[in-house]
C-alpha cells in the first residue's frame, strides 16, 4: 500500500459509506465499497482488468495472493472481486479451514461457493435466480427460433441438452437435476424443487423423495464437484454473466491439518489450477490467499513439488519492479506512512456525512491521526503491518463517533488508547506487549 490518494469518487452515496464505516466500526473489512478506501493499487489494475476480461471472453485464470497477516489480503480479493462484479460477474468469497471447508474435499468447496454466490443483484445465495435467469434465457432463444407455446417445453429440453453436452459427460446429474427442478415447478410442487436445487448445490442429506422425482442419487462427491463447476460456469454464462469469480481464503490455514490431510488439499489445488490452466473451466477467475510461509515453507506448497512449481514467482528484486501479470503477486503490507495515509482517507470519508465536517477534520487532524496510528502499531510490537483492523475500528469507533457526536470531545484530552487482549485475533494478541493487563498508551 501507499500513500498516493485514493481515487474517491466525488459524490459518494449514503448507503455505500454507512457499510464501509459500519464494518471498520466493528473491525472488519467491507463486503463492498472497497474502492472508496483503495490506495496504492494502481499497480495492479492494468494486468488484473486484463485478465478479468480475457476471462469474460471465455478464458480462465489463477492467482495467489501472498502477504503477511494484515497486508491486506481479504481488502484486495474484495476489491478486486468489486472489479469482476461490474463486469456482470458472479462472485464467491470461501474460507479455507480444517472444520468447516477442507480444501481436500472439493464437493464442500463447490457447496460454499453456491452458498456464498452472489451478483450484481442478489446477495448470497444467488443460485436460485442464476438458475431461474437460466430456463428464462433458454424459453427466449426456443421462442425466437419459432417455437410455438405448445413446442415450448421440448424445444426448452433440447436447448438443456444442448448446452450441457459438455458437462454431461463428466457429471451428467447435473443436467438430470436441473430438469427434476423444472419439472417440480411446472407441477407446482415447490417444496421438491427447492430441495432438487440444494443438492444441486452440493447441499448432502436432501430428501430421498426429491432425489428420486428428480432422477438422481446419493450426494455429491469429491470428483462430481469439479462437473458441478462446469455446468455451473454455463449456467452463468447462458443467464448473462460474463465469468466467475472465485476466492479461496486463507489457504495457509492447510499447514496446521493432519499431514495426510494437507497432501491431499494440496494434490486438489494442484488438480484445480491445472484444470483452470487446461481449459475446463471458462469463464473461471480462481484466487487464492495465503502467508509467504504457506508458499515457501516445508509444511505447504514446497511439500509438493509439481503445485510449487506451477505456483513459482521470482520475488528476489525489488518490490517495485514485481510483475502483477505473473501467477503469484506479492502485497507488501502496510508501512507506518502508508496507515496514516488510509487513516485519512477514512477520516474525511466519515466527515463528508458528519454533522460538523469541519470540525471532524479540525480536532482529527492528520497530525492526530497519525499519532494514533503510532501508538496502536506500538501496541502491537511496533508492527505496523498488523496494525490496520484495529487502528481503523479504534478511530472509527473510538474517536471519530465521539468528535461528531459531543461537541467538547477531543481526543488529546478525553481519550486514552486501551487494547483490551480480548479485541485481539490471535496473531495480534502474539505480537502485544506481554501482559495479562490492557495496554494503556499516552497519545
Amino acid at each position: 500500500m501507499s500513500t498516493t490518494g485514493s481515487k474517491r469518487p466525488a459524490q459518494v452515496s449514503a448507503a455505500r459509506r454507512r457499510t464501509v464505516v459500519d464494518a471498520l466500526r466493528r473491525g472488519a473489512v467491507p463486503e463492498s465499497g472497497l474502492d472508496l478506501l483503495a490506495t496504492g493499487l494502481d499497480r495492479f489494475e492494468a494486468a488484473l482488468d486484463a485478465e478479468l476480461d480475457a476471462v469474460a471472453s471465455g478464458g480462465s485464470v489463477f492467482k495467489a495472493v501472498r502477504g503477511e497477516y494484515g497486508s491486506g489480503k481479504t481488502f484486495f480479493t474484495r476489491w478486486l472481486g468489486e472489479r469482476a462484479k461490474r463486469r456482470n460477474f458472479a462472485v464467491a468469497e470461501i474460507q479455507i479451514s480444517e472444520n468447516e471447508t477442507p480444501l481436500h474435499k472439493l464437493e464442500t468447496v463447490y457447496r460454499r461457493l453456491t452458498e456464498r454466490l452472489t451478483t450484481s443483484s442478489f446477495p448470497p445465495s444467488a443460485l436460485r435466480p442464476v438458475v431461474d435467469a437460466w430456463f428464462y434465457a433458454l424459453e427466449e432463444d426456443a421462442l425466437a427460433a419459432g417455437a410455438t407455446e405448445e413446442e415450448l417445453p421440448g424445444e426448452v429440453e433440447k436447448l438443456l441438452v444442448a448446452r450441457l453436452a459438455e458437462v454431461s459427460r463428466h457429471a451428467p446429474s447435473f443436467a438430470t437435476a436441473l430438469r427434476g427442478h423444472r419439472a417440480a415447478l411446472a407441477d407446482g410442487d415447490e417444496a421438491t424443487a427447492a430441495a432438487v436445487l440444494a443438492w444441486l448445490g452440493g447441499q448432502p442429506h436432501v430428501a430421498a423423495s426429491a432425489r428420486r422425482s428428480a432422477g438422481v442419487r446419493g450426494d455429491l462427491d469429491h470428483f462430481g464437484a469439479l462437473g458441478f463447476l462446469q455446468g455451473l460456469l454455463t449456467v452463468l454464462r447462458d443467464s448473462g454473466h460474463t465469468g466467475l469469480f472465485v476466492v479461496l481464503d486463507e489457504v495457509e490455514t492447510l499447514q496446521r491439518v493432519r499431514s495426510d490431510a494437507r497432501d491431499k488439499a494440496l494434490n486438489a489445488l494442484r488438480q484445480l489450477i491445472d484444470e483452470v490452466h487446461s481449459g475446463r473451466f471458462p469463464g473461471l477467475y480462481l484466487v487464492i490467499t495465503g502467508t509467504p510461509a504457506f508458499y515457501d515453507g516445508q509444511q505447504g506448497v514446497q511439500r509438493l513439488a509439481p503445485l510449487a512449481q506451477r505456483i513459482a514467482t521470482d520475488f528476489t528484486t525489488d518490490p517495485r519492479f514485481d510483475n502483477p501479470r505473473a501467477v503469484q503477486i506479492r502485497l507488501p503490507g502496510f508501512t507506518q506512512e502508508s496507515l496514516v495515509g488510509l487513516g485519512v482517507t477514512i477520516r474525511d470519508l466519515y466527515a463528508d456525512a458528519a454533522t460538523s465536517p469541519e470540525r471532524v477534520r479540525t480536532v482529527v487532524d492528520d497530525a492526530y491521526v497519525a499519532d494514533l496510528a503510532r501508538a496502536v502499531g506500538g501496541a502491537l510490537g511496533g508492527k505496523a503491518g498488523v496494525a490496520p483492523r484495529l487502528f481503523l475500528k479504534k478511530l472509527v469507533g473510538d474517536v471519530l463517533d465521539r468528535v461528531d457526536q459531543f461537541d467538547d470531545f477531543d481526543p488529546r484530552r478525553h481519550y486514552k488508547l486501551t487494547v483490551a487482549s480480548s479485541e485481539l485475533t490471535d496473531v495480534e494478541r502474539n505480537l502485544a506487549a506481554a501482559s495479562a493487563d490492557d495496554i494503556d498508551l499516552e497519545l
